[in-house]
C-alpha cells in the first residue's frame, strides 16, 4: 500500500510540473512574439519619465508622437528589426516648419542629442505638412518608421539612405530616393524671410550646417519615425495596432 500511494502521488506531482512548465513555455513564446508582446507598464513607466526628464514636452515634441514613437520602436526591437536600438528620431510634424521638429533621442543613456528643423515635401503643404503619400512624384512626403541605412556623396553632398518599414506607408521610397541631406532652404534666414521653410520632393531635407552631424548621429540602423495626426496612419499602421 505505501509503495503504491507513493507511485500516485509521484505520478500526480509529474503531471501538475508538466502542465505547469507547458503553460508558462506558452506564455513566454507568446510574450517574446515581436507583434504580440504588449508595452509592459515597467516600460510604459520608464519611457514616461525619460519623456518628463528631458523635458521633450517643453521642448516641443508632442506625447502623442513620442508614444506612438516608443510603441513601433518597441515592435522593431522585439523583433530585432534594428542594428542600432539606442538611437531613436522623431520627426514631430504636427508643429510647423518653422519651428525645430526634428528629435533625436539616446535612449540608452537618457539624452536629447539634438533638436533642429526638418523640411517637408512641397505637396505636403506650406508652413504644416498634412498630406502625405508614398507614391512616386507625389512630392509628399512619407509617414511612419524607418531604419536608417548607408551614407553616400550625391548630388546633395553627403547624404543618408533609408529603409521604409510599412508597406503603403513608406515602402517606395527607395524608388523615391527619400534620403536624409542638407539643404539650403532649411534654416532660420528662409524663415524669417518667408514665414515657414523651404520644402524639398519628399526628402526630410535638414540645415546645411548640420546635416553631417545628424547623419553620423543617426546613422548604421536606427528608428527613424515619421509622425502626423493622420488616422489613416493612426489607425492603419500595423506597428502601431496589431
Amino acid at each position: 500500500m505505501i509503495i503504491s500511494t507513493s507511485k500516485r502521488t509521484f505520478k500526480t506531482v509529474v503531471f501538475f510540473l508538466t502542465l505547469f512548465c507547458s503553460n508558462l513555455f506558452a506564455t513566454v513564446k507568446s510574450f517574446n512574439h515581436p507583434f504580440l508582446r504588449p508595452i509592459t507598464k515597467i516600460e510604459s513607466d520608464h519611457y514616461q519619465i525619460i519623456y518628463n526628464k528631458l523635458e521633450l514636452q517643453q521642448e516641443g515634441l508632442s506625447k502623442e508622437a513620442f508614444d506612438y514613437a516608443i510603441k513601433g520602436f518597441e515592435k522593431l526591437k522585439a523583433n530585432k528589426s534594428l542594428l542600432n536600438d539606442s538611437i531613436l528620431s522623431i520627426i514631430d510634424f504636427t508643429k510647423p516648419s518653422s519651428q525645430k521638429r526634428f528629435f533625436i533621442l539616446d535612449l540608452n543613456h537618457q539624452n536629447l542629442l539634438l533638436k533642429t528643423y526638418v523640411a517637408h515635401g512641397q505637396h505636403s503643404g506650406l508652413l504644416y505638412a498634412t498630406a502625405f503619400s508614398n507614391r512616386n512624384t507625389s512630392f509628399q512626403s512619407s509617414l511612419g518608421f524607418y531604419e536608417t541605412a548607408s551614407t553616400y556623396f550625391g548630388k546633395h553632398g553627403y547624404s543618408l539612405a533609408l529603409t521604409g518599414f510599412e508597406k503603403g506607408f513608406n515602402d517606395q521610397i527607395a524608388n523615391r530616393s527619400i534620403v536624409i541631406h542638407g539643404a539650403p532652404y532649411v534654416n532660420d534666414d528662409f524663415i524669417n524671410k518667408n514665414g515657414y521653410l523651404g520644402r524639398s520632393l519628399g526628402c526630410p531635407a535638414v540645415p546645411e550646417n548640420q546635416s553631417a552631424a545628424i547623419i553620423n548621429l543617426i546613422k548604421g540602423g536606427s528608428c527613424l519615425f515619421v509622425y502626423a495626426a493622420n488616422s489613416n496612419y493612426i489607425n492603419s499602421s500595423k506597428l502601431l495596432n496589431d
